[in-house]
């Protein structure tokens, strides 16, 4: 399991993002930090098969996912 961010486009309402909080859990990942204010969208562990998923719903052209990166370290040298 691979820590992530989700995040969503403009407008998707909380309750669409809770629906995939939601199918991360029940495929035993876990939710990290929830984003509300600049972006919107969750840190989590997901499993492969949620992952691919969810890459899968992303690349939908109407799709409510805005990106899914891999949660990492920022640096500022």
């Amino acid at each position: 399991m691979s820590n992530y961010i989700v995040t969503f486009k403009d407008g998707v309402s909380k309750d669409e993002i809770q629906k995939f909080k939601d199918e991360v859990t029940s495929e035993g990942g876990e939710i990290g930090h929830t984003y509300d204010g600049l972006i919107s969208g969750f840190s989590a562990k997901i499993q492969p098969q949620t992952l691919q998923a969810f890459q899968q719903q992303a690349s939908i052209s109407d799709s409510v996912i805005e990106t899914i990166e891999p949660d990492s370290t920022v640096t500022i040298q």
